[in-house]
């Protein structure tokens, strides 16, 4: 283990103000890294991970000196106020606990946990600490599904009726991956939890799910163990309905004429349609005007910090500033833990549903491990 200080913190101009935060895990945390850095709401303290060669690659590349191979160091922070997690799913759930032990706030990368026995011991926790804990569902965050939601709420679009989201790319360098043959693997969560947080977004109540999945002939000939390929419709405790579809071993169409993600409202006086990578979104409002919006190059900078668009770290600095504002302003930040649970409980089902060929409650997932229905 190595750790050192940095000596003048002050002289950093930028992420020097507001919340103190502390990284673990700085592979997916390079992103979190940016944008704590960039932030005038969040000094970042140290970043952690067990891998001293890419902590000094961290280090080297945004000009930080402080960092540990030792969790129990940033635990052990008095000064730390927000602890960012970005290890391996089934780690998440013990990190998260010592950080509410130690007092701190957690922001948890998605998916929360992969073992929902462990939910109630950890909603309990919370409640005792009194501590907030975010999950860091990116998507939300990037510009055109900000300002589709804002456009929902502000009543532009009228009345939700259905949802559309999709999650599709071409994922075959995947394929040459060990881990991605490995049984563990599935797309289900390292992709599609995306557009179904969209839906949850819009229609938190999901009741019963039911999906069809496959392998494609590309997955087959290269030894996936589980689907690429699915499809699924979700029902609301109010009736209503919605689905998604994900492709990730096939080729995609020009993004002109469609983006690898996308979340299309249809209400009852308009419709809307946010996509990614893109920086697009268009609607129909209740007037009957129609627009399409293309954000420009700033705003692809501000995103997109890294090379290609392999990192978003404008996602993650919007996240992180907004549950910077609901520690200092007193507000619930969304996703909380009971909705990352919630989510988390809905993708077992869907799995369940691939497995079974048939519909699936949630509130039967829950039952399991002596969950009650968990919306807002």
């Amino acid at each position: 283990m190595k750790y050192e200080k940095n000596s003048d913190a002050d002289s950093t101009p930028l992420g020097a103000g507001g919340l103190t935060i502390g990284i673990l895990g700085v592979g997916e945390g390079r992103s979190t890294m940016s944008a704590a850095l960039q932030s005038k709401k969040l000094h970042l303290k140290i970043i952690c991970d067990r891998n001293e060669k890419l902590c000094k690659q961290r280090c080297k590349e945004f000009d930080f000196n402080s960092y540990t191979t030792n969790y129990e160091d940033l635990l052990n922070d008095a000064e730390i106020d927000i602890i960012a997690i970005y290890t391996p799913d089934h780690l998440h759930a013990d990190h998260i606990k010592q950080a509410l032990l130690h007092g701190k706030h957690v922001v948890c990368t998605k998916p929360f946990i992969d073992d929902l026995s462990r939910a109630k011991e950890l909603l309990e926790l919370q409640e005792q600490t009194g501590k907030k804990v975010f999950v860091g569902q990116s998507s939300r965050f990037f510009e055109p599904y900000k300002r589709q939601r804002k456009d929902f709420e502000a009543g532009e679009i009228g009345e939700l009726i259905t949802i559309e989201s999709h999650y599709n790319a071409d994922h075959r360098w995947f394929l040459e991956k060990k881990w991605a043959l490995e049984d563990s693997f599935k797309w289900l969560y390292g992709g599609l939890s995306h557009p179904v947080d969209f839906i949850r977004w819009y229609l938190p109540n999901i009741e019963e799910v039911m999906g069809y999945g496959m392998i494609s002939a590309n997955g087959k000939a290269a030894g996936l163990k589980n689907e690429d390929t699915m499809h699924f419709i979700f029902k609301a405790t109010d009736g209503r309905i919605a689905r998604v579809s994900g492709t990730y071993t096939s080729p995609t169409q020009p993004t002109k004429r469609d983006s690898g993600m996308s979340c299309v409202l249809r209400s009852t006086q308009g419709a809307s349609q946010a996509d990614y990578h893109e920086l697009r979104y268009s609607i129909t409002d209740k007037t009957g005007e129609e627009k399409i919006i293309h954000w420009g190059d700033s705003t692809l900078k501000y995103y997109f910090r890294f090379e290609g668009q392999s990192h978003h770290a404008g996602e993650y600095q919007n996240y992180l500033e907004y549950f910077a504002d609901s520690i200092e302003q007193g507000f619930t930040a969304y996703p909380n833990m009971q909705e990352g649970i919630g989510t988390v409980a809905l993708l077992q089902a869907m799995d369940k549903s691939l497995k079974t060929g048939a519909p699936v409650k949630i509130a039967d997932i829950l039952k399991q491990y002596n969950l009650e229905p968990l919306s807002h």
